[in-house]
């Protein structure tokens, strides 16, 4: 029993990569590679993401509530069924940002938010009321 603790433990990845047979065995791994490179994968370029800004955090909540809500933001993209009620989660969670930021922002990242909130509110009180809101695509 000593002998077992002085080993320690192993950590075995039995997530799946797609590229490689499952274990036959349970607690068996299977054939071992190299795991890939995502920066290697198609469509993954090797330029740096632009930084997190306050900015783009709430360009990307909102663009996520107009997504639920319908909008077709990508020409090339299926449409998306409306899901109203995690379109207003986001546009909640928006505005608790809004009261905890208050005093916290520049003015232009205020606008951006005021804004932001007003055109997404008004879009979802029309869609919870039965009308149809103006496509922005």
């Amino acid at each position: 029993m000593a002998k077992e603790e002085e080993q320690g433990f192993v950590i075995r990845d039995k997530r799946g990569r797609g590229d490689e047979p499952a274990a036959s065995e349970p607690g068996r791994p299977a054939a071992s590679s190299p795991a890939p490179d995502p920066t290697h994968e198609a469509g993954h370029s090797h330029e740096p993401h632009p930084p997190v800004t306050f900015a783009s955090f709430v360009f990307s909540l909102s663009t996520s509530a107009l997504m639920l809500m319908g909008e077709q933001l990508d020409p090339r993209q299926g449409k998306i069924p409306v899901n109203l009620p995690q379109a207003k989660e986001i546009i909640d969670i928006l505005s608790v940002l809004e009261a905890k930021t208050k005093g916290n922002l520049n003015q232009e990242e205020q606008a951006m938010l005021t804004d932001m909130l007003y055109a997404l509110r008004m879009k979802y009180v029309d869609l919870a009321s039965g009308k149809k809101a103006p496509s922005t695509s």
